[in-house]
């Protein structure tokens, strides 16, 4: 199985600029970021074997994970949606 790590300016490129200017511009988006972040690592190394854990605990993890993308996900598209008018 290949592992992949899903942050954010891999998984939308396209929106780099915009996550940027979130990231700087807003507190909210930037501590938002930065959990996604720490917990996509987290997952990783669980994922990778260089952590072990229960099945539960890790799944936990990618749900949260989930949640917080489609956080930001929301806000990215929000913040695009404005610049673009």
């Amino acid at each position: 199985m290949s592992l992949q790590k899903h942050d954010l300016l891999h998984e939308l490129p396209e929106s780099r600029e915009a996550i940027h200017l979130l990231k700087a511009n807003s507190n909210h988006f930037a501590k938002l970021f930065d959990e996604y972040h720490d917990l996509d690592h987290a997952v990783h190394r669980i994922e990778s074997g260089s952590e072990s854990t229960s099945d539960e605990y890790l799944e936990d993890q990618k749900k949260k994970r989930l949640f917080l993308k489609d956080q930001l996900y929301s806000m990215i598209r929000e913040y695009e949606a404005s610049a673009d008018t």
